[in-house]
């Protein structure tokens, strides 16, 4: 398995710019703990975002990060848990030809990702990981 250390898609000609375009159910941790996605470990604190995405997948949203990426749905108020609308922010991303593992951040949990499953590059040194299925669901390339 490809373990995947020192990334930057900014300068991998194969990555490209895709937003992601979904609804979600979000609770807000009332402490702190961890929850097992597909991809593994998403250690969270009291206040971040616990989400469950339009294809059942779960992940969390540090509170710090949350806002920055999804907005209230109709009645949801910030800060509240209900639906939220992921905001059109442009990610990098790179499908993968094999398995592989990465870490979220510097130190952070290690995702393992499936043969044709996506890298994703939020910012410098913060990744994600989606399954093709997934990916091809709620992303759509930028021009």
């Amino acid at each position: 398995m490809l373990q995947l250390k020192h990334v930057d898609l900014t300068t991998d000609p194969s990555a490209a710019l895709f937003v992601k375009d979904e609804v979600v159910d979000v609770i807000f941790a009332k402490s702190a703990g961890e929850l097992i996605s597909r991809e593994g470990p998403n250690r969270f604190e009291a206040g971040d975002a616990l989400i469950t995405g339009s294809t059942g997948d779960r992940w969390s949203v540090s509170r710090s990060r949350f806002d920055e990426k999804y907005f209230p749905a109709v009645p949801a108020s910030a800060g509240e848990d209900g639906r939220y609308r992921s905001r059109p922010v442009p990610v990098l991303a790179k499908q993968m030809a094999e398995a592989f593992t990465l870490a979220r951040s510097a130190g952070g949990d290690v995702l393992q990702g499936l043969a044709h499953d996506w890298l994703l590059q939020y910012a410098p040194g913060d990744f994600g990981i989606v399954e093709n299925a997934r990916f091809q669901q709620v992303y759509r390339r930028l021009a």
